[in-house]
């Protein structure tokens, strides 16, 4: 009989965060349970409720884990594209992939579908966080100091609309797949400019 490695509350903790973002991908967010999660890390469900505390729990730090991963990796692009190595482009696919490709969309949804709805504040909280991170300064270059807030709140509710009706709306009104990023990405390119030509 081989024992399994001992590891430290932390490690569980993340090893069951990464195992849940896999189901979720894989097989949608019904599918992130306790005892789901557990059985893919080979934990035991007690193990879970001692980290967790519920499967309410666990969605509320999966949100925090994908959002806090999704926005390091946004301030990276946005940052990118400030120092001109980027493009608006880029910010677009990354904010729309992670509502789509990693999930974020369909927790979001189901979360608020099972009345789950303070499980969203980390994903929301993490966004500002972003916003107050990226927004410094900005109002010195057109005295608007919401414009960076305006354009967040427009880009995620159009990554999030996409992530669950994108696909399905696009095909039946004959337009190709990708027309609300590039629509996303036009829109944040003409923010850009006005604002910076101020």
């Amino acid at each position: 009989m081989t024992s399994r490695k001992r590891l430290t509350p932390e490690e569980s903790r993340k090893s069951a965060l990464q195992a849940a973002r896999a189901l979720l991908i894989e097989t949608g967010p019904q599918s992130v349970t306790l005892k789901a999660v557990a059985s893919r890390i080979g934990r035991t469900h007690a193990n879970l409720l001692h980290h967790f505390g519920s499967a309410s729990g666990l969605q509320k730090a999966l949100a925090e884990h994908l959002a806090k991963t999704v926005c390091e990796t946004i301030i990276e692009a946005v940052h990118a594209s400030r120092a001109g190595l980027g493009s608006a482009r880029e910010v677009v696919d990354l904010a729309f992939d992670a509502f789509d490709r990693e999930g974020a969309g369909a927790l979001t949804s189901w979360m608020l579908l099972t009345g789950n709805e303070d499980a969203l504040n980390p994903i929301i909280s993490t966004i500002h966080e972003l916003v107050d991170e990226i927004a410094p300064g900005e109002a010195d270059h057109s005295g608007d100091e919401m414009h960076v807030h305006k354009d967040t709140l427009s880009l995620v509710l159009l990554a999030l609309g996409d992530a669950l009706i994108g696909g399905a709306l696009a095909k039946s009104l004959g337009l190709p797949r990708d027309t609300a990023r590039e629509r996303a990405a036009a829109n944040l390119e003409a923010s850009m400019a006005q604002h910076y030509q101020r």
